[in-house]
């Protein structure tokens, strides 16, 4: 029989992946000595999806600097204790027979906030081992501190930032980066006017907008020759802020600037009334892909194995980014195999998990 498309190799660059099932970068707020060091909660919970089969597994955003982390509790990438520390877990997940990315970020305005696991919300104080937080503009985030406006210097020390965490990120033998600019942090924050109010070269129309986003493309293809990806928030889901169509001419300019894939999430930089279902952002992830002619990844409430199909055959994306439905079920490609018709033989197992296979 024909092999779903879902568990069909793809190339990007020069990197061939073995399926479309990878696993969404997810904030663990597990760095419990504030440091930005991967832990062995890292270790577990990502080679446990390199065990379950997933082709490509993205860790969590990791800060490029100190003040970029979005609690303190977040990993980096920001010095060379932190690379070694990944490097443990990329020669793990590398030894499970998938590959891995890292997603480089800065958190602007919406950094040095408590994680889920805290009894408080909101901004973390420097009392409680917070900082104060930076951003295009001095305009807050709903419910989170005011943040000081960056000065031109200041985000060339980001893009500066960018590039050293991706130096580090090949050290450490990473197969992937990709960019963090969605969810309203810092990048995204560039691009949407509701953040930007700047009036010099990085504010005002398109092109300014667009600006410290392409510094930091730009920056990291020069040191990091694998494939680099780009999540971007498709919309904000508000009027007057960023749109579909935004994305699709900010892609165009991706794709010619070495940008392999977009990864095609939305939302996150104001509060707004997004319409949640499953595969609700699919659209937007179709939409960069034909209009753009750039490959795309979509993410967002994909839960079942046909629908996860139904996406990449029909050509909505190039694979998908579980979540959510891969923190309930770890070996959720090995299902999804079995319940699209291929035999244990055919399914990504390791063999010390092969006495426990799907079987008909």
């Amino acid at each position: 029989m024909t092999s779903p498309t879902l568990f069909t190799p793809i190339t990007v660059r020069d990197l061939t992946i073995s399926n479309r099932v990878w696993l969404s970068p997810m904030c663990q707020y597990s760095c419990f000595d504030r440091d930005g060091v991967p832990t062995d909660w890292h270790l577990v919970h990502l080679g446990s999806h390199a065990i379950g089969g997933f082709g490509l597994i993205v860790t969590e955003a990791a800060a490029v600097t100190a003040d970029g982390r979005i609690s303190p509790e977040d990993a980096g990438i920001w010095n060379d204790e932190q690379g070694a520390a990944w490097k443990r877990v990329v020669d793990f997940v590398h030894g499970q027979g998938s590959l891995i990315g890292t997603q480089l970020a800065h958190a602007g305005r919406k950094a040095s906030t408590y994680s889920p696991f805290a009894e408080a919300e909101g901004s973390v104080p420097e009392s409680d081992g917070g900082w104060p937080t930076v951003a295009p503009s001095a305009v807050a985030f709903e419910g989170y501190a005011t943040p000081r406006a960056l000065t031109i210097d200041e985000i060339g020390d980001i893009t500066t930032a960018f590039t050293d965490a991706a130096r580090r990120a090949d050290d450490a033998g990473f197969d992937v980066v990709e960019i963090h600019a969605a969810h309203g942090y810092l990048l995204h924050e560039f691009l949407s006017p509701l953040s930007n109010t700047r009036d010099d070269a990085y504010g005002g129309d398109f092109e300014g907008r667009t600006k410290a986003l392409l510094e930091v493309v730009d920056a990291v293809r020069a040191v990091w020759s694998k494939p680099l990806f780009v999540r971007i928030s498709a919309t904000d889901w508000t009027e007057g802020g960023w749109s579909g169509d935004d994305s699709v001419a900010l892609a165009q300019i991706l794709r010619d600037r070495g940008v392999d894939l977009v990864d095609a999430s939305t939302g996150g930089n104001v509060l707004a009334d997004i319409p949640v279902g499953p595969g609700y952002q699919v659209q937007f992830a179709a939409q960069v892909r034909d209009k753009a002619g750039i490959a795309t990844a979509a993410v967002g409430m994909i839960t079942d194995p046909e629908q996860a199909e139904t996406i990449v055959a029909t050509g909505q994306a190039d694979a998908v980014f579980l979540a959510r439905a891969a923190l309930r079920d770890p070996a959720w490609p090995l299902r999804a195999a079995h319940d699209l018709g291929l035999t244990h033989h055919e399914a990504p197992y390791r063999p010390q998990y092969a006495r426990g296979a799907w079987r008909d």
